[in-house]
């Protein structure tokens, strides 16, 4: 008997040990941030500005200098509605997206009004390469940057739907535009934007460590892109993954940080996914 009870003490003191150690295993295991941007050049980046084929970065609308990621358009005569965007080239599904920008200077000449001080970064997009010639926006779902003009109230992180929709408290959002609950940045100053991607399931964006916007059910549906080819939107269908772009929309700004951390390997643990983007959101990058 005593050597049954001492064979159990045994048994139950690893299978202990073991899950402690998992636990701290856990705790430590943080993600590694990927650099979209390398700080050096357009290296995995894919651009494609409406009139123009993919890979055609018009104008130099997409360079690097200064070890900052510049969207300009001194090369322009007019902007003329050729809005542009910047792919990475490889898809995600589960991750958080941190990126750094300012708005600069004056608009192009020939930028709409809606258009001042407007960027954004495209997330679930379609493929660069799937995009047609004439295509204005990438079928995605946008996190949109706004800059304020020094005084009226202006917020950030919106969300915009350009050939998709969400759902927001249970029910399908169809309007183009959701305003976040953000604070106005006003001038120049560089704006941390976090937009946590959980595949199909829920989608927030996250400034200063507070969520200012969430939904769920990213899918395709919706208006508000043109040029596009109709077998890559399908209407209804949720959509998983897809590839990040940054905008060019007539207003010059710089981003200085395009960082990744994937989360797909923590999806089946909600528990600990959870502890991970929080221990992600309390680190700042700067």
């Amino acid at each position: 008997m005593k050597k049954i009870l001492f064979a159990f003490y045994l048994i139950t003191t690893t299978i202990f040990i073991a899950n402690c150690q998992s636990t701290k295993n856990k705790s430590n295991d943080t993600p590694q941030a990927i650099q979209l941007f390398n700080g050096k050049n357009l290296e995995g980046w894919i651009p494609k500005i409406r009139y123009y084929d993919v890979n055609e970065n018009f104008g130099n609308t997409f360079r690097v200098e200064d070890g900052l990621l510049k969207v300009r358009y001194d090369q322009y005569d007019d902007f003329s509605f050729k809005y542009g965007h910047l792919a990475y080239h490889e898809p995600y599904s589960y991750y958080l997206l941190r990126i750094e920008y300012r708005f600069v200077d004056e608009q192009a000449k020939g930028g709409e009004g809606w258009a001042w001080r407007n960027s954004g970064a495209m997330l679930h997009g379609q493929s660069p390469g799937s995009m047609l010639k004439d295509q204005d926006f990438p079928i995605s779902i946008e996190g949109q940057f706004l800059g304020g003009d020094g005084s009226a109230e202006r917020t950030t992180s919106n969300l915009c739907t350009p050939g998709t929709n969400v759902v927001i408290a249970d029910s399908l959002f169809t309007p183009h535009c959701k305003s976040s609950t953000s604070k106005t940045y006003h001038g120049n100053r560089w704006v941390t934007a976090d937009f946590l991607v959980l595949g199909d399931s829920v989608i927030k964006h996250i400034l200063d460590g507070e969520v200012v916007l969430e939904y769920t059910k990213p899918q395709y549906g919706g208006g508000n892109v043109s040029g596009h080819d109709p077998k890559v939107k399908k209407d209804g269908e949720l959509i998983k993954s897809g590839y990040i772009y940054l905008q060019s929309e007539s207003h010059p700004l710089d981003f200085r940080k395009v960082e990744l951390y994937n989360l797909e390997q923590y999806k089946s643990d909600s528990v600990h996914l959870d502890a991970i983007v929080d221990k992600l959101l309390a680190t700042k990058s700067r």
